[in-house]
């Protein structure tokens, strides 16, 4: 399975890259703030949610440490999504928040 750090993709949104960001954390935790231009799919509606997503294009899951995207990931792979895993998740995370 894929991983990134939140160093390495808050560096990759800071050099411009467009990444197509998942937070499958509940909604009170998305109300605490996400990363700006990130998707909210609670992890618990992803096996139906994912079904309106584009399988051709890569997606980074976040949670809050990194457990829940792990699962996320492996539900989305199986399905054949290119996806990756955040770790460390927004405990991590440094970057600006919406």
């Amino acid at each position: 399975m894929k991983e990134l750090t939140a160093k390495e993709v808050q560096e990759q949104l800071e050099n411009g890259k467009a990444l197509h960001i998942i937070d499958v954390r509940e909604d009170d935790e998305v109300a605490q703030g996400m990363i700006p231009g990130a998707t909210h799919i609670a992890l618990g509606d992803l096996p139906i949610e994912m079904h309106d997503l584009d399988q051709e294009t890569p997606y980074i899951l976040v949670c809050r440490s990194g457990g829940r995207s792990g699962r996320a990931q492996e539900i989305m792979a199986d399905e054949g999504f290119d996806v990756t895993n955040m770790t460390g998740g927004m405990l991590d995370w440094e970057g600006q928040t919406e």
